[in-house]
């Protein structure tokens, strides 16, 4: 038994070594199919329950999606959150086109949001790490009595807008 226990272990320190990496994934009780072109990347927090780049066809930079799940009543609730990254961009929140958007999905309300400018990245309320002009966020919040799942996409405003509907198709893979 601890021979195979040891075999196993080893496979799985190989395959995360090499890079394979998931191309669905579970967060709380969503499981989410990855867009072909994104990357898996290792979660730089343990707050970050998954970590994806979007990578640039054009190599002008990347984005990234991150996925957070806090359990029942953590979190803030879904105003929060939106003012929340709204509130991440440099200019005032008429100043950068910010849209809200609610569905019902999948017996889930899910919230996305949209907003462009100066995006200033680090801990909301703390210090801020850098400021990207021309940035955009992309972010969906699905509902849920065991926790509401957080999900932002941040990158270059282009790359962006042309993975809006990779964005919008797996977080509703995870509702059908």
């Amino acid at each position: 038994m601890k021979k195979h226990l040891l075999v196993f272990l080893s496979v799985l320190a190989l395959r995360v070594y090499a890079g394979d990496a998931p191309t669905v994934f579970k967060v709380s009780e969503f499981t989410f199919t990855q867009p072909a072109s994104w990357e898996w990347v290792q979660s730089s927090s343990p707050m970050r329950k998954a970590q994806l780049k979007v990578p640039d066809p054009k190599g002008k930079g990347a984005g990234e999606v991150v996925f957070f799940h806090f359990g029942p009543g953590d979190g803030g609730g879904t105003q929060a959150n939106v003012d929340r990254w709204l509130s991440q961009f440099k200019e005032g929140r008429d100043k950068i086109n910010a849209k809200t958007e609610d569905k019902a999905l999948g017996g889930h309300k899910v919230t996305y949001v949209n907003a462009e400018g100066t995006y200033i990245s680090g801990m909301p309320g703390g210090g801020t790490t850098s400021s990207m002009s021309d940035y955009a966020l992309a972010g969906a919040i699905i509902e849920s009595d065991k926790g509401s799942v957080f999900i932002k996409m941040t990158g270059p405003k282009e790359l962006m807008k042309s993975s809006q509907s990779d964005f919008r198709g797996m977080v509703e893979s995870a509702l059908k």
